[in-house]
């Protein structure tokens, strides 16, 4: 029997909550200007997750979205502004702040966009220059 972990997640005033099943495809850290202007940090712990595993369970119309570029849609809570997910199609994953999924162990595989950081982190993760090869990116790392 095949029984799967499920996870439950919700924006900062509960009015949007949702759940992902399985494991996510990848947990980092994200250093590019974006991630830590959308996040208001100087990194951004995130979890990637296959798009079919993500279940709106209360609040689907108090969801809000933004698409600053065609690679990123950030989806946030129309009611108290907190950050939900960000939909990555051309990867064909979503991303779900690591913060709002507290059952979840969060344990980061590497960092990307890393040139762009403004908090060095030495933890003897991997520190991809930008993207890995398979996500688009050049596959170079950069020293810690």
């Amino acid at each position: 029997m095949n029984i799967e972990q499920q996870y439950q997640g919700s924006c900062f005033c509960g009015a949007v909550n949702f759940s992902v099943t399985t494991q996510p495809v990848l947990m980092a850290y994200c250093h590019c200007d974006s991630c830590r202007h959308w996040s208001a940090g100087p990194v951004s712990a995130f979890t990637l997750w296959n798009p079919e595993t993500l279940q709106i369970t209360q609040g689907k119309d108090q969801i809000g979205s933004y698409k600053k570029t065609p690679g990123s849609i950030r989806k946030w809570c129309r009611t108290c502004g907190g950050h939900l997910f960000t939909e990555h199609p051309e990867m064909g994953v979503i991303d779900v702040p690591a913060a709002i999924i507290p059952e979840l162990s969060f344990k980061p595989a590497l960092h990307v966009h890393y040139q762009e950081s403004v908090q060095p982190m030495a933890d003897g993760l991997p520190k991809m220059k930008d993207l890995p090869a398979e996500a688009g990116g050049s596959g170079d790392l950069v020293p810690e």
